[in-house]
């Protein structure tokens, strides 16, 4: 592990997969679970910082660069994230991919319903890129890992929050940009794939991945 300071405010630390090997940790554990991630952050902050400067700050930030060597994280103090960033080659979409998608009714709203769409990346950072520019904001997203690829679940709440079948389209389209339509269902996923961010995986990988 390397560390590195770039400022009085901010701490730049390299972790290898070595270092995550010695720790009894993954990548993908990490993204599994909030608790285990704030906590493993804080574990290399006591380590880095030997003389308590970030420790004593009442606020301090995470920030997590992924890349196939390990995480590049930066530890910022002092500085103010927006509520609505923590946690709030085009392709053509025609109505087949909303006609096709998984329907679920609503219970509590005759007229809403809900759109179901998976989407394949190459790599996480495609995720995380596309994590930076979609945001949903009457649905759901979860993250899985199936056979060495990603898998992104995009549940929409149609009729709701002013949701449509043609803001959906929307969303879609930019979503293409990053991955690919992918034709199973997502119950095949609960069966078959490992959930890594759940209900706000998008949301979540804009907090932890800057």
């Amino acid at each position: 592990m390397e560390m590195e300071r770039i400022n009085e405010d901010t701490i730049r630390v390299l972790i290898n997969n070595n270092d995550l090997d010695e720790r009894g940790i993954t990548v993908l554990d990490l993204l599994g679970n909030r608790k285990q991630i704030e906590g493993f952050f804080y574990s290399i902050l006591e380590e880095v910082d030997s003389e308590h400067q970030f420790q004593q700050d009442g606020s301090v930030t995470f920030q997590v660069l992924p890349n196939k060597n390990g995480l590049e994280l930066f530890i910022s103090k002092g500085e103010h994230i927006d509520q609505d960033d923590s946690f709030s080659n085009s392709t053509t979409i025609d109505n087949n991919d909303i006609k096709n998608s998984d329907n679920y009714s609503l219970n509590n709203n005759d007229d809403a319903y809900t759109r179901n769409f998976i989407i394949k990346f190459n790599s996480f950072e495609d995720f995380i890129s596309l994590s930076k520019v979609l945001r949903i904001e009457n649905g759901a997203s979860n993250l899985y890992f199936y056979k060495g690829k990603y898998f992104l679940e995009l549940t929409f709440f149609v009729n709701v929050g002013g949701t449509d079948e043609e803001s959906i389209k929307d969303s879609l389209a930019i979503a293409y940009e990053y991955g690919n339509k992918f034709d199973k269902n997502s119950r095949f996923f609960y069966e078959h794939g490992k959930r890594i961010m759940d209900t706000g995986a998008l949301e979540l990988a804009r907090y932890y991945f800057k």
